[in-house]
């Protein structure tokens, strides 16, 4: 799914919202998480999952085109962990 379609399934299930407005509450929530994200701040949404970053240790990997070893500098990556409604949602049959 990709964020114009959730903009459109929000507009189709919610009465009496534009596109416009489903449009700017959704890039609202990604800013705001991002943003939180960016100063290292974790993000929980009770039933759906949490946001938070990893820090990823500087390590030795190769460049595939000529097979020389290459230092990959350390950095910091968004992870998402879901909770337990969504695992048990995902992990369930079709209805």
């Amino acid at each position: 799914m990709t964020k114009s379609e959730l903009v459109e399934m929000i507009t189709e299930k919610q009465e009496g919202i534009t596109r416009r407005e489903a449009e700017v509450v959704v890039n609202t929530i990604f800013s705001v998480i991002g943003d939180a994200l960016a100063t290292g701040d974790h993000v929980e949404l009770r039933g759906f999952g949490s946001f938070t970053t990893k820090q990823r240790n500087a390590r030795l990997g190769r460049n595939p085109k000529t097979g020389d070893s290459v230092m990959v500098p350390a950095k910091v990556v968004p992870h998402f962990k879901p909770g337990k409604e969504l695992r048990e949602r995902v992990d369930s049959p079709a209805e």
